[in-house]
């Protein structure tokens, strides 16, 4: 289980809030973050992109049209069946 700490910090006019240097150190990658918001509790975690090729064997599909074609491939999957 992750160490819990609390650190008191001002937020300024703008609603502006400076993230500890150590934690960006520690954590960030880039200077994107995400936040996730559970009522007034605000998660903030690095943002790390995602590969997504690893995905693209893990879909099947019976499908008739010519793959070259996309237009006959994308109306074939939207066919209801």
């Amino acid at each position: 289980m992750q160490e819990q700490i609390e650190i008191k910090n001002e937020v300024d006019k703008q609603g502006k809030l400076v993230l500890p240097k150590e934690w960006r150190e520690r954590y960030l990658k880039s200077r994107e973050v995400v936040m996730r918001f559970k009522g007034a509790i605000i998660e903030i975690m690095p943002y790390e992109k995602v590969d997504l090729t690893k995905y693209f064997d893990l879909v099947e599909a019976d499908i008739k049209a010519d793959l070259s074609d996309w237009k006959s491939v994308k109306r074939e999957l939207y066919e209801i069946r």
